[in-house]
């Protein structure tokens, strides 16, 4: 129970700043891969400004469908290239601080991508962190329940390359 209680205590800001300050739409990407071992892998990338490990992720832009967005954001962000699912795989909440100090919960839209090719020259380059981890690790290192939760249940979409044999 004490875990849950965790989880909940951090989703308790989100609802007070939504309340107060609405809820803005972001679109993401969870960029997954099959190791060397034919294990599934999971991309996380660190924030520019806190550091902490995310998924690549933006704001929603005119005449571009959201999962072309989550590509975008995978590409610039991480130099990930693949494609995204049309629909999200689900969805997540956090709290953001915007350039002005005013804080932000974000509805993140996470788009399933199936990675086909990785390169190491792109937009961000150098202001990120980039690690390819199994989903339970990826879940372990980021700070989102709801993320936790969607990076886990991965596994269940895209069983091992071994296992879909």
């Amino acid at each position: 129970m004490r875990n849950n209680e965790r989880c909940l205590a951090r989703l308790a800001p989100l609802a007070a700043t939504m309340m107060q300050n609405g809820a803005v739409e972001q679109i993401g990407a969870i960029c997954h891969r099959f190791g060397e071992n034919g294990s599934v892998q999971i991309l996380l990338i660190t924030t520019r400004s806190s550091r902490r490990w995310t998924i690549p992720k933006g704001w929603p832009i005119k005449d571009l469908k959201p999962h072309r967005v989550a590509e975008r954001e995978a590409w610039e962000e991480a130099g990930i290239t693949g494609k995204a699912k049309k629909r999200p795989w689900g969805y997540y909440t956090y709290l953001k601080t915007l350039a002005n100090g005013r804080k932000v919960a974000p509805v993140v839209a996470a788009h399933l991508l199936k990675v086909d090719g990785v390169h190491s020259k792109f937009p961000e380059q150098g202001e990120r962190q980039l690690a390819w981890l199994s989903p339970t690790d990826a879940a372990a290192r980021v700070q989102e329940p709801e993320l936790k939760g969607l990076l886990t249940s991965v596994l269940k979409k895209i069983p091992a390359e071994s296992d879909s044999r």
